[in-house]
């Protein structure tokens, strides 16, 4: 069981009267994650999660590795260093690389503190034992840290110099079939913000410094979004205003006058590359006549810490956290009598029951105890309240009576009842199964199929 009193939590306590000048501009997931010590700034762009906020990302982690496997993903770890010669045959060493990090080991050799790892990991393909076309498609995953040097790093880990991704490469024996590829990664990618029930548009985007021939970006319609869209009001198409800057009539619908604007967070982004990494970097696959023929290769990126925080800016208010159902640190937090009040032993048994239960509903692991019985109960709901625990429950005054004992719950969205054990326990239990109807949303008959088809082409070619 998880207890408040022993998790390093170092909220920010302003005095009264105190008048803070505000030197930047704040995001709301930013000053609530920083005021109600979740995460603290390291330095300028860089933050340091604090436990309860580190239970959130672990669960992103885990939900993101989960929709990967199903979509045949194979976990790898590569180095966060990457020699510029691989950038150098790329050719992307030639462009913009103001935002990247740069760094040199003592003999004087330079390196990339990774941005991105298109280069490292077709290199690894380039030196690996001549690959089989039936090894295809391979799809490889990884997660870790990415650094940029950006301009304005701000509103938090939306927008931090050092951030976590999740990068997918994969590689395919033609183009045809990279394309099924990329359908089955994006209907993963469609499945997981499905997953975390955050409304999100997924727009068609121009390649950029990436390359290739098709991309996609995920996006959190937000004020403090830095990227500007293009939505059908009719259609609900919607693409990134770089791409349909010169468009009046919506390219899906073809409706006039119908397209409205709006500022998009991105927080996943995917791409079609073909060839542009496999040939200068001579990775290759034998094909069915035993000759080399260059990889087609497809990534896909989701940033992690930019969708906890991204997420947490949409569905938040001004005061208090609010949480996609997968991702919130806890399920339950249960409050009890304070210390020295006139109800404490008796109360504290149907504390200690409601926990015991909770824990078979749950998992002990979900349900925090706020045992900070030195403080009131009123202070302990107004912190739960502000941190967005999807419930509150508090067996206090009103759970002591002879007559009609009484549980006080209070959800995240506001509401307040007055409930017997069982009431409150079945509140909980539903919210459980909710969760897991969720966590199991699986891919359908026509991916899995689809799927089944790239397997056969490997074995039968």
């Amino acid at each position: 069981m998880n207890r408040a009193s022993k998790i390093f939590w170092p909220m920010l306590v302003k005095p009264k009267d105190a008048v803070i000048k505000q030197t930047e501009q704040l995001s709301r997931s930013q000053k609530l994650l920083t005021e109600l010590g979740l995460i603290k700034s390291g330095s300028n762009g860089t933050y340091q999660i604090m436990p309860i906020a580190q239970r959130s990302l672990d669960k992103c982690i885990n939900l993101v590795q989960q929709n990967m496997v199903e979509a045949g993903g194979q976990k790898i770890t590569l180095p966060v260093l990457t020699s510029t010669a691989l950038w150098k045959k790329s050719g992307r060493l030639e462009g913009d690389i103001s935002e990247f990090y740069m760094v040199r080991d003592r003999s004087g050799k330079q390196f990339l503190m990774s941005p991105t790892h298109e280069e490292a990991v077709t290199a690894m393909l380039a030196t690996a034992a001549p690959i089989s076309y039936r090894q295809l498609p391979l799809r490889l995953y990884q997660i870790g840290p990415k650094f940029r040097d950006e301009l304005k790093s701000r509103f938090g880990m939306m927008r931090a110099k050092e951030f976590l991704m999740k990068d997918m490469y994969t590689f395919d024996l033609s183009q045809e079939t990279a394309k099924d590829t990329y359908d089955i990664i994006t209907k993963a990618y469609d499945r997981f913000f499905q997953q975390l029930e955050v409304p999100f548009v997924k727009v068609n985007a121009e390649t950029g410094i990436m390359g290739g021939s098709l991309s996609h970006e995920y996006h959190y319609i937000s004020s403090v979004g830095e990227d500007t869209l293009v939505k059908c009001e009719s259609c609900g198409f919607a693409g990134n205003a770089e791409v349909f800057h010169q468009s009046s009539n919506c390219p899906n619908c073809q409706k006039a006058d119908n397209l409205s604007q709006v500022h998009g967070v991105e927080v996943a982004h995917t791409f079609l590359l073909g060839d542009k990494y496999s040939k200068p970097l001579g990775a290759t696959f034998l094909n069915t006549s035993g000759k080399p023929q260059s990889l087609i290769m497809g990534c896909y990126g989701i940033g992690l810490s930019r969708v906890l925080a991204a997420s947490l800016e949409v569905l938040s208010t001004d005061q208090e956290l609010r949480w996609p159902k997968l991702l919130a640190p806890y399920d339950v937090c249960v409050i009890g009598p304070k210390q020295g009040s006139k109800e404490q032993t008796l109360a504290e048994r149907v504390e200690y029951n409601l926990l015991e239960h909770l824990g078979d509903i749950c998992g002990s692991d979900e349900v925090l105890h706020d045992d900070r019985k030195d403080l009131t109960i009123g202070k302990r709901l107004l912190d739960g309240k502000r941190l967005g625990h999807p419930f509150i429950i508090v067996a206090g005054a009103k759970s002591v009576l002879p007559e009609d004992p009484r549980l006080e719950l209070h959800s995240s969205d506001g509401n307040k009842m007055e409930l017997n054990l069982n009431e409150a326990l079945q509140m909980v239990n539903q919210y459980v199964s909710q969760k897991k109807h969720l966590i199991n949303i699986r891919m359908s008959t026509k991916e899995e199929e689809q799927t089944n088809r790239q397997q056969k082409v490997g074995h039968t070619l």
